[in-house]
């Protein structure tokens, strides 16, 4: 098992961390003041639900839960070069229900994940709208992945804002779409305490993580590795 990352502290710090976002107008504005100003009553009725982003059959006989980082250069290397075929052998033929679960390293990574949940409506949505949540979503993260280096090459927090921004604009957002997600604080706060809730919960230190059949993995398999894994933990047909 290979540990690439430490996992960042207590709640508290990561929603400091959010204190550091860079100033309009494409970057996200979230002051002390207002986390002051918001009780945890007044969050939980105005923030947009940040909803648990899969791929594949609910009812598929093995769920994996995978833990990431925009920011992560393994997660990359999963993405773009083992996922795909996983996707085509074991999520689209009904075998695996995949869970993406986003970690929070740094600011760059939550606004990655908070422009790739831009445009959702807020509420129930019915399933022609998650579908197409979804599909967005996964769009986004693959362009976040496939331009990891490119985005995050820039000469200041606002230039790294401005990149997401574009990437977000390439999937069909508008740039007010795009300057509102990153200035909502409310989903950015549920974002956070969803994340620390489920790495806590799952024991995990590093990314890629992987939880299969209940057991956690680590590291950025190649696909024959990986597969091994996904068939040992299926039923026998």
């Amino acid at each position: 098992m290979n540990k690439l990352f430490t996992l960042a502290g207590p709640l508290a710090l990561a929603l400091g961390a959010l204190l550091l976002m860079p100033a309009a107008p494409v970057a996200p504005a979230l002051s002390g003041a207002a986390f002051a100003q918001e009780t945890d009553a007044d969050v939980a009725a105005e923030a947009p639900l940040v909803r648990e982003m899969t791929l594949g059959d609910p009812d598929a006989p093995l769920t994996v839960i995978e833990y990431a980082s925009a920011t992560c250069p393994h997660c990359a290397t999963f993405h773009l070069g083992t996922f795909p075929q996983v996707k085509q052998d074991y999520v689209e033929t009904g075998k695996v229900h995949f869970v993406y679960r986003e970690v929070y390293f740094d600011r760059f990574g939550l606004w990655a994940g908070m422009v790739a949940r831009c445009g959702t409506p807020a509420g129930e949505l019915d399933d022609a709208q998650q579908q197409a949540a979804t599909r967005r979503y996964f769009a986004i993260m693959n362009m976040v992945f496939d331009q990891q280096k490119q985005w995050l090459d820039a000469d200041s927090p606002a230039g790294i804002a401005e990149n997401l921004s574009k990437i977000g604009r390439t999937a069909g957002l508008t740039s007010d779409q795009v300057d509102a997600c990153l200035q909502d604080a409310a989903m950015a706060e549920q974002m956070v305490e969803l994340y620390q809730q489920n790495v806590e919960a799952d024991d995990v230190s590093s990314t890629p993580s992987f939880i299969i059949d209940g057991e956690l993995h680590s590291g950025a398999m190649g696909f024959d590795e990986f597969s091994a894994l996904l068939d040992a933990a299926l039923p026998a047909e």
